[in-house]
């Protein structure tokens, strides 16, 4: 049941993220796109039923390393080089909107 993908729909995608797309990019992108969904497609008729797993992180028994409490680094030192940054009260990074 292969849909194509079209231009306009790599258009809208285009524009959820927020990328300005020229005609041949546009173009190349459809196609390549197209490709990788076809390709998952195609994986999505491999018979995997008989095939058991060769690991699952639920077998591990332990961890891989102890979970040591260490010093962090200080909220100057990580928002010294953040345009916008506020150190006043929680540190936080101020970031442009992307969502609608």
């Amino acid at each position: 049941m292969s849909k194509r993908l079209t231009k306009v729909e790599v258009e809208q995608i285009a524009a959820l993220a927020h990328l300005e797309l020229t005609t041949d990019e546009t173009e190349l992108f459809t196609r390549q796109l197209g490709a990788i969904l076809e390709y998952a497609e195609r994986l999505q008729e491999v018979d995997t039923d008989d095939i058991t797993s060769t690991w699952n992180p639920s077998d591990i028994q332990s961890p891989l390393r102890r979970d040591d409490v260490r010093a962090s680094l200080p909220s100057e030192d990580a928002l010294s080089n953040a345009p916008d940054a506020t150190v006043r009260g929680p540190a936080f990074f101020r970031v442009p909107k992307v969502i609608g």
